[in-house]
């Protein structure tokens, strides 16, 4: 068993014959690098077609058969690792060390950045992955960006993420939405420390040469336009207003945990058991059903105790943390023994599974969103026949 970063690639179930002959030297490969190699050229060149080559890339053309292979794949090919982060050996140590030696208001945001090892940053090509701490007393200044953020709320209480005015009180398990362009800061009224995930679609806004930000004028926090938890009411009970609503992200900002736990132990007792999933449910906008944010898909899935999933890819790339229990995390050619509140990562189009020794409860996010609008995203179940 294996508890720490690993490069992490096509990995299938043992009967499996899917897996490209090149594997092995893909994984030697990337032993090295973290990364797959490119292959040669579709088409080896004669001295006089390297001439035709040579004098065309002075001008910045490239003939296509030199270069098909690279660019139209078979099958996707996941350029980063899987990673994996112990909550209380890697990470809770240096977010409480940072809380002492600099304030909210010199670090702007105290976050610190899980990265993976082979992006210069995020934790997968399209997400980041942040740990962030507020202590009493503080206000993180309001500012709003092109990307969309979401907080899974790791341990603490007495405070708050304001979105536009509308303030939001945290709570262990909570899963909050930051929709893109709005104001929002976060402040703590009560003493100790409070610690969340950031979520962000930083890497994939920023590939798309689409960031824009904004720093608040005025004093630390946004002014108070509407009174805390006004969007759950509005929203989260199966009632809407008269007004329409017109926004593509989840008009409603929190997603009690409390909530999430109950629907889940009450679906539990139907019994109807995913071989991949176990019990997973998405996170939805309750205006049209759709994911939460345009951008990012959010989930909460249950796990029984003794249940192993069947193993399971597709193309999007996910960020899981543990909610509740202990059980064990296979991505690709590594395995992970997981607590409350670990992190790993799941490469896009990479074999994992997931097994259970207590009731296990996970919080994910992933690109699913984006990808279905692109008509991209795909999945492989290991106990049903490729599609």
């Amino acid at each position: 068993m294996h508890s720490g970063p690993g490069v992490s690639f096509y990995t299938g179930p043992p009967s499996s014959k899917i897996a490209s002959a090149n594997d092995d030297r893909l994984l030697r490969a990337a032993g090295r690098s973290g990364a797959v190699p490119e292959e040669p050229m579709a088409v080896a060149q004669n001295e006089a077609q390297q001439a035709f080559t040579a004098r065309m890339l002075e001008r910045n053309i490239t003939p296509l058969w030199t270069v098909g292979k690279q660019l139209v794949k078979r099958e996707p090919e996941p350029r980063i690792p899987s990673v994996y982060w112990n909550y209380q050996r890697d990470v809770r140590p240096f977010i409480l060390e940072a809380a002492d030696l600099i304030t909210a208001a010199e670090a702007h945001r105290r976050v610190l950045v899980l990265n993976n090892p082979a992006l210069k940053h995020g934790a997968t090509h399209t997400m980041t992955c942040a740990i962030q701490a507020i202590k009493g007393g503080e206000i993180a200044p309001a500012h709003r960006h092109s990307q969309a953020a979401l907080r899974f709320i790791i341990e603490g209480e007495g405070a708050y993420t304001a979105v536009n005015g509308e303030r939001i009180y945290m709570h262990p398990g909570d899963f909050i939405v930051t929709p893109a362009w709005t104001w929002h800061d976060h402040g703590k009224e009560t003493d100790g420390v409070m610690i969340w995930l950031d979520g962000l679609d930083v890497p994939l806004v920023n590939h798309l040469g689409a960031t824009f930000s904004d720093d608040y004028d005025g004093e630390g926090a946004f002014p108070q336009s509407r009174p805390p938890h006004d969007s759950f009411s509005r929203y989260g009970s199966g009632l809407l207003p008269l007004e329409p609503v017109t926004q593509r992200a989840s008009p409603m900002f929190a997603y009690p945990y409390e909530r999430t736990r109950t629907a889940l132990e009450n679906l539990r007792k139907a019994n109807d058991w995913d071989a991949c999933h176990g019990l997973k449910l998405k996170f939805a906008n309750p205006a049209t059903g759709d994911w939460v944010m345009p951008t990012i898909a959010t989930f909460a899935q249950l796990l029984p105790k003794g249940f192993k999933t069947a193993q399971y890819r597709s193309t999007e790339a996910t960020v899981v943390m543990t909610a509740e229990g202990r059980g064990k995390a296979t991505v690709g050619d590594r395995t992970y023994t997981l607590g409350k509140n670990d992190i790993f990562v799941v490469p896009n189009w990479t074999w994992w599974q997931l097994e259970a020794d207590d009731d296990l409860v996970l919080l994910s996010y992933s690109d699913r969103a984006v990808l279905e609008k692109l008509d991209l995203w795909r999945e492989q179940r290991a106990n049903e026949p490729r599609r």
